[in-house]
């Protein structure tokens, strides 16, 4: 097909030119992204690297504000249980001091019905004996009397008021001797 032109040569350099400029333009931009593929490699690198730094770091810190957290509730919660330890000993204290108190004018109020007691019993006893001497002293004469005046009447009077006299006299007798025996009870229980 040739002419003589030269056409077909010309037509061939040409062809060979653009290739030789593609192969050229295709071999920069080939260099140019690999270029671009490391320099996006080290800057994924980097950040790899910052971002682990960071989280290292930031691991560091947390453990130690963790640990400060820690330590702080620690001494609060020791320091809550001491302070619930010394009121409670201190309730306990009170407690056993009421207690003490309670005990002591519990034994004070019966010290003081046994003296009391003592006292009256004391009081009863001698009234008692006084009572009973009285009445002994003052039914005896009367008595005598009585019988002085109806004896010269009828002889059976006179059997009868001695037979009356004598259960009152016993009577009275019994009637002390009951006050007593308390008394003496009373008197051993508190001398022992």
């Amino acid at each position: 097909m040739s002419n003589g032109n030269g056409v077909a040569a010309t037509l061939g350099s040409a062809a060979e030119a653009v290739a030789g400029t593609v192969k050229g333009v295709g071999s920069a931009v080939s260099r140019r992204a690999s270029k671009a593929v490391e320099q996006v490699k080290d800057a994924a690198g980097k950040a790899e690297k910052a971002v682990a730094g960071r989280a290292v770091k930031a691991k560091k810190v947390v453990a130690k504000k963790a640990g400060a957290a820690k330590k702080a509730v620690a001494g609060r919660v020791a320091g809550a249980k001491a302070s619930l330890a010394a009121t409670s000993a201190s309730a306990r204290a009170e407690a056993a001091a009421l207690k003490r108190a309670r005990v002591a004018k519990k034994a004070a109020k019966k010290a003081v019905k046994k003296a009391a007691a003592k006292k009256a019993v004391a009081k009863k006893t001698g009234a008692a004996k006084k009572a009973v001497a009285r009445k002994v002293a003052t039914r005896a004469p009367v008595a005598k009397k009585a019988a002085a005046k109806k004896a010269p009447a009828k002889k059976t009077a006179t059997k009868k008021a001695p037979a009356k006299k004598a259960p009152a006299a016993k009577a009275v007798a019994k009637k002390a001797a009951a006050r007593k025996a308390p008394a003496r009870k009373a008197v051993r229980s508190a001398g022992s």
